[in-house]
């Protein structure tokens, strides 16, 4: 019985000593970052005027905190990780998985049609273009953003009816909402549920990411960040045509650091779901310095500060650009830099994460500031992160 108990009281001391020992590594490598980071952080708020900023970081699973400034100006509510940000164009990964998922389910085919989906589309050219040039931007020239008059949903559906491509489709890259908003659409209509639905029960519970939201319930509007415009004035996001697949989900820093590492393998989840978000990864064809995977952009690692700036730059948003496909779709792999850019009026988020390495970052900020920045930022954390 003695011996027994012994065994107990060692086998529980090395634990404690473990498990002391981890939470030390974690907390000393948390404080060498926050220098880092602070430098980062303040350096950008300072240079934008942004009331607030989230940093999050994850290293092997362990995750890394760093908050500065306000939420909401007029109440002085700091921000945490709990603080609910406008994700921006982040929020086409979701779109990407579940219809990825969608395909998984043999619900679709990447190589559908769109108007097997939505018959009204008859033999447009929209009609005839598959999922998959819609979900990489390659349907023929669809603008970044619907025309102002597009204010209905039958205006949207006569929109594409009458819409003619500017150039073949698949030969050049356009960066537009309507596209890949028009893919998550079909998405959902080819699951039979809104999409709003799908994303929110069924992709962020699987996911489990329980506070993200397309629709803020009001219980979590006190943690909704409000953004702020070039002259300061507190907006939140417009209501659009197809805004909940393009541009509509709001999250924090912790949800998003868990999505970062469910992209990476690095959480257990439902098989499909797994490899739904593998799917996402698979590269389609390159463009200006970037390959174009479902709703992410990566880039072959390591790679250079110079090449990811020009993948993420104004330039390669707004311009069409011409695309070298591959022979065949570049299956998913871990020696790949990750991202997406994501901006409404008043939010600007970055995404980013090597899986070789097992690190992720993300930054969310409640006002609009240059995509480059925010890069140029990410990447310095990621050099501090592996010279740790």
């Amino acid at each position: 019985m003695q011996t027994i108990l012994r065994k107990t009281l060692i086998c529980s001391a090395i634990s404690f000593i473990v498990n002391t020992a981890a939470y030390a590594q974690t907390t000393q490598k948390s404080q060498s970052l926050k220098l880092i980071v602070d430098k980062q952080a303040h350096m950008l708020m300072d240079k934008y005027q942004i009331p607030g900023m989230a940093i999050g970081i994850t290293i092997d699973g362990n995750r890394h905190y760093f908050n500065y400034g306000l939420a909401n100006k007029a109440t002085k509510q700091k921000i945490t990780e709990n603080t609910l940000f406008e994700l921006g164009s982040v929020s086409k990964t979701f779109a990407a998985t579940l219809a990825s998922y969608a395909e998984i389910k043999g619900k679709l085919s990447m190589q559908d049609k769109a108007s097997k989906y939505l018959p009204t589309l008859g033999n447009s050219p929209i009609g005839n273009t598959s999922l998959l040039q819609l979900a990489t931007y390659t349907a023929g020239g669809l603008p970044l953003q619907f025309p102002a008059k597009v204010d209905s949903s039958e205006k949207m559906l006569a929109y594409y009816q009458s819409w003619q491509p500017e150039f073949t489709p698949g030969s050049k890259r356009q960066y537009s909402n309507p596209s890949i908003g028009l893919f998550g659409y079909l998405a959902a209509l080819s699951m039979g549920t809104p999409y709003e639905t799908l994303v929110e029960n069924k992709l962020f519970s699987a996911l489990g990411m329980s506070s993200s939201y397309i629709n803020v319930p009001k219980e979590k509007l006190k943690d909704y960040a409000y953004g702020y415009s070039k002259s300061g004035e507190a907006v939140r996001v417009n209501p659009g045509m197809l805004d909940s697949e393009a541009y509509g989900v709001k999250s924090t820093t912790e949800d998003m650091l868990r999505y970062i590492e469910a992209n990476m393998g690095m959480i257990p989840l439902e098989a499909d779901i797994n490899k739904a978000l593998q799917n996402t990864h698979i590269g389609y064809y390159k463009a200006s310095t970037l390959t174009q995977a479902l709703g992410w952009e990566t880039y072959p690692y390591p790679v250079k500060l110079n090449t990811l700036l020009a993948g993420n730059s104004v330039e390669t948003i707004l311009e069409a650009k011409p695309t070298k496909p591959f022979k065949s779709p570049q299956p998913a792999n871990d020696n790949v830099f990750i991202n997406k850019t994501g901006s409404t009026g008043g939010f600007g988020a970055y995404v980013s994460y090597i899986p070789a390495e097992k690190t992720g970052i993300v930054i969310l900020a409640n006002k609009f500031y240059p995509n480059t920045e925010r890069v140029k930022a990410a990447f310095k954390l990621f050099k501090a992160v592996k010279a740790d």
